[in-house]
């Protein structure tokens, strides 16, 4: 009780309160975002700390949201097995071009995402292309969990609940970057798979276990919101999520390395031209 009323009166004041914040620089916490990404200390192999522009372990149930240039690479990490990461990419310069995930398992004749596969707005452009995946199980079809369905299946949805809702968490990504609801088209999720069986319905395959990974290359300016909950298939009683890793560091050389066929091997048609249709975009801008 005396430790209370200690704590307590050493922040009643302003000076003390500046006190007690400033007593907390360089203190880290399990999930939060590392300034500067350099200071990381989960670097990827092969990645030198300097070259990092985004570190961050965002916490089971949480979201996070950030700015990032053309040609940055950004890779996903499900920890422990049960992350699920529902990605929805903006342009930064012209937010009303989003992803769109109808045209995303269209264009390139494919609804299981894998490496190689790129993520589409609906101008026939692509936003990033999936570069790497050790993991194989995401999807495309059913997007994120809504409130009502999370209510439903654990009695809360709020954000601040036990079982956030990944609608909700998105919001609150987006209300950061002047957009709100009418800007969340569906997203894509990454780390729990589903597949559709014969008769059309939806089979969850959940995760290919811990530590696998996305990498993803971005080709335009990009707002990037993830929101890490429960995917809505999920067929377990209590709301199951693990951390997820998120690093991201500059290669725009993969951006020519990726046309050349070096990176992947030879583009497919669809793949090519909606890469030749982001860069003519981007040359008339001035920005190529």
């Amino acid at each position: 009780m005396s430790t209370s009323v200690s704590s307590t009166s050493e922040t009643a004041t302003t000076a003390g309160a500046r006190a007690h914040a400033r007593a907390q620089h360089g203190r880290t916490a399990e999930f939060m975002r590392h300034q500067p990404a350099s200071a990381s200390p989960t670097v990827p192999a092969g990645v030198a700390a300097t070259d990092l522009v985004w570190s961050e372990t965002v916490a089971p149930g949480g979201y996070t949201s950030a700015v990032l240039a053309r040609g940055t690479r950004i890779r996903l990490t499900d920890t422990d097995g049960d992350a699920c990461a529902h990605l929805l990419l903006h342009r930064s310069d012209a937010p009303h071009e989003r992803l769109n995930v109808a045209d995303t398992v269209k264009v390139p004749w494919q609804a299981y995402l894998g490496s190689g596969h790129p993520l589409l707005s609906g101008f026939g452009r692509v936003l990033a292309t999936l570069i790497d995946d050790t993991s194989g199980r995401h999807d495309a079809l059913t997007g994120t969990s809504t409130r009502a369905g999370n209510l439903d299946r654990y009695g809360a949805s709020a954000p601040e609940s036990g079982s956030p809702a990944g609608r909700d968490l998105f919001t609150l990504a987006a209300l950061k970057h002047g957009l709100d609801r009418r800007d969340l088209p569906p997203s894509v999720s990454f780390f729990q798979g589903v597949r559709v069986d014969g008769d059309g319905a939806l089979r969850w395959l959940g995760s290919a276990g811990a530590a696998t990974t996305v990498d993803l290359l971005l080709h335009v300016d990009t707002i990037i919101l993830l929101a890490n909950t429960a995917h809505p298939l999920d067929p377990r009683g209590q709301f199951t999520c693990s951390p997820l890793q998120v690093h991201a560091w500059r290669a725009t050389a993969d951006l020519d390395r990726l046309v050349s066929g070096e990176l992947l091997g030879p583009l497919g048609p669809e793949h090519a031209q909606a890469i030749a249709n982001t860069d003519a975009d981007l040359t008339a801008r001035g920005q190529l």
